[in-house]
């Protein structure tokens, strides 16, 4: 890792340009661009400035003065300026103020010049685009939505306000905090927003309707008052790490990692000796194992934390200790961070009115994973957003893209993994027609997954006495073993700071992929940005040369549209949905008997669509009975093309599709399954009934037919999941059948009308109970009836499965009545049991994590010493366990390791005032063993 603290970077004083060594004023907040090419700074000289990282980052180019390190100034603001924030569209800056107003700002290549009032000259031009007024008081944060959706604005008025992404209109004004609002940051999933205030709680807000979700008080009870209470969520959409936060009463300052759905903070990041002021996540998620899959269990995020202490600390949620901790790098606390979009670089700002920049190198954040594959991991949470309104969009029209410059500097493959793979962005919003600067446009490059190569190490060795890379326990004094060498800890240039030796920045490093050593544009072609930043180049060099027509670049790089089968048919109008009545040009080639007929058989529609989660592509039978055709057909994108089409012997009855396959089951009793290209991937199945019932999940197709069978098969293994089997063990006399899926891991989900929810388990041979409305009556973790009618197939598979059962029976009749004494206990105890072998049946590893630490908590508070014994040997394992040698115990269940469960388990077990004593053995214990191992 490389420091330096470039000294030009500054806000100073008004009238103190001419004095040798002008008083640097406090610098409020920090913000990297998209494309890594500048930051924006805000100050309390109340403006915005805008800098170049290339002089930062490469000396030859601080040198030379190309690109210039100022760009632009923009003093529209009568306040100081406490956040600055870019889009992630790289169009607009959003700025806020204790002016009480939200600024954004647009490029203006007219606006270049000398500032009025001032020497300053702006190379680049920014004009207020929009004045955002409706805060009472001081901007504190601003946090753009993904995709630019919403723009959330928090401050000492206490409340928080959402404005359009798009037009800027103030859209809700959330108003329950009790306290000076002074952080916000938005879920990468789109579903959450989260605030954090004075009034010690941080709030998650739903965007589905901009109700409160959960509020969390337990780490904030005993925070004191900081400047900001910045906190940042991490890019897998599973934490949340608060700054501000304490233990022990107030004495030990920590950041609190709160985890999505329970919203409870059970892990603390510890070791500042004063209160954290600010949390920033790596925009990147990384593996812990690179040979892995990108999977729940295998992967992890990096945060920074920046306190009071004048110290910034970087954490893996892999390790209980930090990988860098940086102290008294600054002379006063650090108010802001900001991480570049590659990942490797991390800017700090202090009070001090000085910024630092941590440079990473590949082998230390090893594991690091491109931006596409973030964004295809959280389609898991299966959150699909409104629909944007017609009009407005971040993608620029063909038709307002003139010229195209080609004098650019070519990604390299290290570049390619932090770009994403879209074009050119611009912003289309309702305005009034005005004269429009001709943006640039471009094809992206391919995106390299491929893993980035070190680049070669020259940095001289050093021996910085106040940054260590790593500590044995939550402290920040002793370091790990295995820690970064010193030759590449920290670095800087002389001229920034005078406590640090120099470093050659003349080194390659992963930045100077896109940043490189030539004089290029800021906003070269490549990048994933909406302007043309032409300032930074000479007039006649931009206006001469390097430029040709966008009508070029297509006939250059046009795909050959590759044929398929039925791909000449037009979008056609869907028709009117309706039942065919059977009649005797119907398929009757298929007879039951009712005597074997448990469900009722699905109408014969003349028309059939199914829907790709998360996606535009849809597949739709035409039943045409009288005519003796079915037609099959499978669309994709916002043109919905005809991929390819098939024709059914008989009407199909019900059919489904997901990212892997499509099947149809026709009246027939037979199914076809499909891959998305058309290709029959297993052969048609004859089921001996009609299907009832058909859903698919990831890999696994499900059919319940009408005489009562269940089949679930694995399609890219092309072999039946489990064995056909009947469920009339699971409906009784009058029960009957409300709902049928499939999990992700293939297994069956079935709700009856009784209010109970199945499963099959193929290893007990055996219908398994998932939850029932038995635990409503009397179980105090039953959460799904404060939740009704608040759908979200993020919340869990298990907790929409109770969602669903208490939306099915309705409030418990028998809530009011007398219990005996014990009833609570027994059933709170026996319904988070259910649900941790129902979240293992399903495998739904956050749940049964969640579960257990709940489950844990109730053993501690009734103090139940025979139940917490039997679950410490049950993740403890055997004593002498060696892997190879003993199989009859595994050290992981759901991608967890069980010892480190265990961990957990006992620090809950610790607090308990009758189990205190058993936690401290048995910690003691698993210290021993893991010395051993």
């Amino acid at each position: 890792m490389r420091f330096t603290k470039p000294a030009w970077v500054t806000h100073r004083e008004q009238g103190t340009k001419s004095e040798q060594n002008p008083k640097p004023l406090a610098i409020f907040s920090v913000h990297v661009h998209p494309d890594g090419s500048r930051i924006a700074t805000g100050g309390l000289d109340a403006k915005v400035r805008i800098w170049s990282t290339k002089p930062i980052l490469n000396e030859s180019a601080e040198l030379s003065g190309r690109p210039p390190k100022s760009l632009s100034t923009l003093s529209m603001h009568t306040g100081p300026v406490l956040v600055v924030r870019w889009a992630f569209s790289g169009r607009w800056l959003a700025s806020g103020s204790d002016d009480t107003i939200v600024m954004i700002w647009d490029l203006d290549p007219g606006a270049k010049g000398k500032l009025w009032g001032s020497d300053e000259v702006n190379v680049e031009g920014w004009k207020p685009l929009k004045r955002l007024s409706g805060h009472d008081s001081d901007v504190t944060d601003l946090a753009w939505a993904p995709g630019d959706r919403y723009l959330a604005s928090v401050g000492l008025d206490s409340r928080v306000l959402i404005w359009c992404g798009f037009t800027l209109d103030r859209l809700r004004v959330l108003d329950l905090h009790r306290g000076f609002v002074k952080g916000v940051c938005w879920d990468p999933v789109g579903e959450f927003i989260a605030t954090a205030s004075d009034d010690r709680s941080v709030k998650i807000w739903r965007t589905s309707d901009w109700g409160l979700e959960a509020e969390v008080e337990k780490p904030f009870e005993a925070s004191p008052g900081t400047f900001f209470r910045r906190l940042s969520w991490s890019p897998d959409g599973a934490h949340i790490t608060a700054s501000n936060a304490t233990n022990n009463q107030g004495f030990v300052f920590i950041a609190a990692v709160i985890a999505r759905n329970s919203w409870t903070s059970e892990i603390s990041l510890v070791g500042h000796e004063n209160t954290v002021e600010v949390s920033c996540y790596n925009p990147h998620i990384f593996v812990r194992n690179t040979s892995q899959p990108v999977v729940t269990s295998n992967i992890c995020s990096v945060v920074a934390l920046g306190g009071d202490d004048r110290s910034v600390s970087v954490w893996q949620t892999k390790s209980a200790r930090p990988m860098i901790v940086a102290k008294e790098v600054f002379e006063r606390q650090i108010l802001d961070l900001s991480w570049s979009q590659d990942g490797f670089a991390l800017y700090a700002v202090s009070s001090d009115g000085t910024m630092g920049v941590f440079h990473f190198d590949v082998e230390e954040l090893e594991g690091i994973c491109p931006l596409s594959a973030q964004q295809e991991y959280l389609k898991k949470f299966g959150y699909d957003p409104p629909p944007v309104r017609s009009g407005f969009s971040h993608q620029q029209p063909p038709a307002a893209i003139t010229e195209m410059k080609v004098d650019v500097e070519t990604p390299t493959s290290m570049n390619s993994v932090s770009q994403p793979t879209n074009g050119v962005n611009t912003l289309i919003a309702k305005r009034n027609k005005k004269k429009r600067v001709p943006l640039v446009g471009t094809k992206s490059a391919p995106l390299q997954l491929s893993k980035p190569q070190p680049p070669p190490s020259t940095t001289s060795r050093l021996n910085p006495p106040s940054i260590s890379a790593g500590i044995t326990s939550y402290s920040f004094d002793d370091p790990i073993e295995s820690q970064i060498p010193l030759d590449r800890l920290v670095s800087g240039s002389s001229s920034h700071s005078p406590t640090i030796s120099s470093w050659n920045r003349n080194t390659r490093h992963p930045s100077d992929h896109f940043l490189g050593n030539e004089d290029v544009d800021m906003f070269d072609a490549h990048s994933d940005m909406s302007v043309q930043i032409s300032s930074l180049n000479d007039e006649e060099t931009v206006n001469t040369r390097g430029k040709r027509k966008i009508s070029d670049l297509i006939d250059d790089g046009r795909p050959v549209k590759a044929r398929t089968l039925g791909g000449d048919q037009g979008r056609r109008e869907r028709p009117i949905v309706r039942e065919i009545v059977s009649g005797s040009n119907v398929n009757q080639t298929f007879a039951q008997s009712s005597n074997s007929v448990l469900l009722p058989s699905p109408p014969l529609l003349n028309f059939l669509a199914a829907k790709v989660d998360g996606a535009q592509d849809v597949l739709e039978c035409l039943n045409k009975v009288d005519e003796g055709l079915h037609e099959l057909t499978f669309r994709t994108g916002a043109m919905q093309q005809t991929q390819w089409l098939d024709f059914l012997p008989s009407p199909a009855i019900a059919i489904t599709v997901t990212k892997k396959f499509c099947a149809a089951a026709m009246q027939d009793g037979c199914i076809n399954v499909y891959t998305p290209t058309g290709r029959r991937v297993m052969p048609t199945m004859a089921l001996g009934s009609i299907c009832a019932y058909l859903c698919g999940s990831c890999d696994f197709l499900m059919a319940l037919t009408s005489s009562g069978t269940l089949h679930v098969w694995n399609v890219k293994k092309g072999r039946a999941h489990c064995a056909a089997t009947s469920i009339s063990p699971i409906l009784g006399p009058n029960a009957e059948v409300i709902s049928v899926n499939v999990s992700q891991s293939g297994a069956p989900v079935i709700h009856v009308s009784s209010g109970c929810a199945y499963s099959y388990d193929h290893e007990l041979l055996s219908w398994v109970k998932l939850s029932e409305k038995w635990w409503a009556g009397g179980s105090s973790a039953w959460q799904a009836r404060s939740r009704t009618g608040a759908v979200n197939a993020n919340r869990g598979v298990v907790a929409n499965i109770e969602n669903t059962i208490s939306e099915q029976t309705g409030p418990d009749d028998g809530a009011n009545r007398e219990r005996p004494k014990w009833w609570e206990a027994a059933l709170t105890l026996g319904h988070l049991e259910t649900r941790l072998h129902a979240t293992k049946a399903l495998e739904s590893s956050v749940e049964y994590k969640q579960a257990l630490l709940v489950y844990t908590k109730r053993i501690a508070e009734d103090g139940f010493r025979g139940k917490a014994e039997e679950l410490i040997k049950e993740l403890f394992g055997p004593l002498y366990w060696r892997p190879g040698r003993d199989d009859s115990w595994t050290p992981t269940l759901l991608g967890f390791h069980k010892r480190e469960l265990l961990r957990e388990v006992l620090n809950i077990f610790a607090k308990s005032k009758t189990l205190t004593k058993m936690a401290l053995d048995w910690q003691d214990m698993l210290k021993k063993a893991a010395i051993d191992e």
